[in-house]
């Protein structure tokens, strides 16, 4: 009997050659926002103008500047620099580097930023977390205390290994590599960080002189108590006093947003209330220790400085490239978050270069590692910054604050520093997000709380590589395990739906539709093959009824991106063993990759062009046909044995 239903046919044209299908692929994996496609047809002389824009922002925005666009940019630039100035020195201290460096590194990174960085919103400068993360790290090789001279020059180094690191991930177009740091990881992290930071700070909020040099929750609070006989009473009283002023600004902030300016000059009334209290009080007197001298002048050069020491180079490169992944993530994450809030997009491959050439000038120049800081971005977001010239005023501020200011800031208090990282590192405490992933996804709480934990009870590096593990463990079994289901149809229509999400989808007489969702790799074809099985023996049940075969079994393919051999040795022998069984092998909509191995590798011929559909309902119709042609013969065959008896 000849089948009278017609389907579309796949299409078997000849695999793309070796040459074009690895340009394809490089294409999608390295550039898969395709930046140069509207230049395609365009001139020679426009096409090098956009290749330079693309590379270079700042001559996509320059050219269109105006007067109106810089008043927004100038308040915003003034704003943040008035936080930029107190988070400077704090972060600083923390990465036990003196305090004008972290003037410094508010001055050369924003003007390095504004030329090569794609966001418009994001406000340069150092971040605690990896400001305690490179102190913890390098100073396990040389002490800050006895060395500081040694230490402050692998700190450079360090910074330098983190701009090499970045800006060889940007032109590579590795920023998949980002990725690896799951929402859930750094959720974790970032709170575990602000946990030991905070904790770190009682030793200014108390005025202890010794402590310990690890970070973890037990040694600190260990290290506080045992030094209860060097508690200072009127640094504690000051030092709550400032903490609790500082939540109050973020709290007008949360319920009047339109005084977000109240929050962001907070940090500046702190500092130059606690210099004018311990210049006239006479602190120093009475337990409060002050920053210490602040010399005028500029970034001095720091590229004589880089230490390539065998000795000191392990250390050096394993914080750059620890610190550099964490700083390159924050930033990259923040700066897409506020410009989604403006339908615009911002370029990660782009960022990586802009925060890699940051910290080799950084480097050079006496700075060290800086990013995008979520709370500076937010304050310059709220000023209304239009373009990225809110950080070129920044840095022209900063300049003015080193060549004439930085004196001033000589009488800060420790125990204020210590109140505006306290207040700082509380908001990252996102302990609503770690319900709402208790709440979603149990195994995303798991890797949050990994992070977490890890980090506040042994050390910030390991609780990142617990996270990082489970979440990359998490992501392996997805591919061991791909997601696989039976299809029914959806009544009076043409759709083939999960029969577990609808309860209402009808399977189909001797015919099995399963759905693969996942590429097939050698990691998971022994999974697959034998899922399949056990859908067939599910399917049949235990019983010999006639009404229980399956015949056809189809494999919807749709979702399948790619195979590889050992995935088509599966095809392979799944095929033998439905045969033995008397079922038919059906393979619905193999994507392109898919088909062409499929072909290179014969199966196509094996299997037979004719067991190849375009859709489901295609396979469906033709798979019933052939059902009905068999019971036909059947029943003629039994009745022609019937009239010769």
């Amino acid at each position: 009997m000849t089948n009278p239903i017609q389907h579309q046919a796949v299409n078997f044209a000849a695999p793309r050659g070796f040459a074009a299908a690895l340009k394809a692929d490089c294409k999608e994996t390295f550039f898969p926002d395709d930046p140069f496609h509207k230049s395609k047809h365009e001139k020679p002389l426009s096409k090098l103008k956009k290749t330079i824009q693309y590379f270079i922002p700042l001559f996509e925005w320059l050219p269109n500047y105006n007067l109106r666009l810089f008043r927004y940019d100038l308040l915003a630039g003034i704003t943040i620099t008035a936080l930029a100035i107190p988070q400077g020195i704090s972060y600083a201290k923390l990465a036990n580097i003196p305090p004008i460096y972290g003037l410094y590194s508010s001055f050369i990174p924003p003007f390095v930023y504004a030329i090569f960085g794609s966001s418009k919103h994001l406000a340069v400068g150092t971040v605690a977390a990896c400001s305690l993360l490179l102190s913890e790290t390098i100073g396990a090789k040389a002490s800050p205390k006895d060395n500081p001279t040694l230490y402050l020059h692998l700190i450079f180094t360090s910074t330098f290994f983190t701009g090499v690191f970045q800006t060889a991930l940007g032109f590579l177009r590795l920023g998949i590599l980002v990725d690896f740091l799951s929402h859930s990881t750094i959720t974790g992290f970032m709170g575990g960080t602000a946990i030991i930071i905070c904790l770190q700070q009682l030793k200014g909020i108390f005025g202890v002189k010794h402590f310990t040099t690890h970070t973890d929750v037990v040694s600190v609070l260990q290290a506080v108590f045992r030094h209860r006989d060097e508690w200072r009473w009127q640094s504690a009283v000051v030092g709550i006093i400032f903490l609790v002023f500082l939540q109050f600004t973020r709290y007008v902030r949360q319920k009047r947003p339109t005084l977000f300016w109240v929050s962001a000059i907070g940090p500046m009334v702190v500092v130059v209330v606690g210099c004018l209290f311990a210049f006239f009080a006479h602190a120093e007197k009475h337990g409060i220790d002050i920053v210490g001298d602040l010399k005028k002048g500029l970034n001095p050069p720091s590229i004589q400085y880089l230490n390539f020491d065998r000795q000191y180079l392990p250390v050096t490169v394993r914080a750059g490239i620890v610190t550099g992944l964490i700083a390159m993530t924050e930033g990259i994450a923040i700066g897409r978050s506020f410009a989604i809030m403006k339908n615009e997009q911002t370029d990660g491959n782009k960022e990586m270069i802009a925060f890699g050439f940051m910290n080799i000038i950084g480097s050079f120049t006496s700075c060290y590692l800086t990013t995008g800081p979520f709370s500076k971005t937010a304050v310059n977001f709220k000023a209304g910054c239009r373009t990225a010239m809110s950080n070129v005023i920044m840095g022209l501020c900063m300049m003015l604050t080193l060549l004439f200011l930085a004196p001033l800031f000589s009488y800060t208090p420790l125990v204020a520093l210590s109140a505006i990282i306290m207040s700082a590192m509380l908001g990252l405490i996102n302990y609503k997000e770690m319900i709402h992933l208790l709440k979603v996804d149990k195994f995303d709480f798991v890797i949050c709380m990994a992070a977490f934990l890890g980090v506040s009870f042994i050390s910030m590096d390991i609780g990142l590589m617990l996270s990082v593990g489970l979440a990359l463990l998490r992501a392996l079994l997805y591919v061991a395990r791909p997601a696989a289901c039976k299809l029914g149809k959806i009544p009076n229509s043409s759709l083939y739906r999960d029969t577990q999400q609808y309860h209402g989808s009808t399977p189909i007489p001797g015919i099995l539709v399963l759905q693969l969702g996942s590429p097939i790799y050698f990691a998971n074809s022994t999974y697959i093959r034998e899922r399949v099985m056990r859908y067939i023996q599910e399917e049949q049940g235990d019983s010999d009824s006639k009404t229980d075969v399956i015949e056809h079994l189809l494999l919807d393919l749709s979702g399948v991106s790619s195979i590889d051999m050992t995935g088509i040795e599966t095809f392979v022998e799944l095929r033998r063993i439905l045969g033995s069984k008397g079922i038919k092998l059906i393979i619905v909509n193999p994507r392109l990759e898919v088909m062409e191995k499929l072909t290179l590798a014969k199966f196509t011929d094996a299997i037979g062009k004719e067991s190849f559909y375009l859709s489901i309902e295609d396979a469906v119709q033709s798979c019933r046909f052939s059902l009905l042609s068999n019971k036909t013969t059947m029943e003629e065959s039994s009745n022609g044995a019937q009239t010769i008896v």
